[in-house]
């Protein structure tokens, strides 16, 4: 297979870093409330304790993406393949028409 470019190796990383920010970022204290001497809503704060799942659910559709397109190149090698082998078997069969013709020896 071919190399990832310099452009798309660029943008691959700042993928990976916005997710890495975002996962960290949901992973992180929200203590707000108690700096102000606040009790903070017990059905709010079960509903901060998402940020994991919500990270790990991203992870796995985008090792889902990277999967599908790695096939997708997979597949176009394989009908490249098959390509230049039929392509190879006609310009074959059109020397043997050549020859048995007299146009060529």
């Amino acid at each position: 297979m071919s190399e990832i470019s310099g452009g798309s190796r660029s943008v691959l990383l700042l993928f990976f870093l916005t997710l890495s920010l975002l996962f960290i970022s949901g992973m992180s204290d929200d203590s707000s409330g108690a700096k102000n001497g606040t009790k903070a809503d017990p059905h709010a704060a079960s509903k901060n304790n998402d940020g994991p799942e919500i990270a790990i659910v991203s992870v796995f559709v985008v090792a889902i993406g990277f999967f599908a397109f790695f096939l997708f190149k997979f597949w176009q090698k394989k009908k490249r393949e098959e390509q230049y082998a039929r392509l190879l078997k006609l310009f074959e069969e059109d020397d043997e028409l050549e020859v048995e013709l007299g146009l060529r020896d």
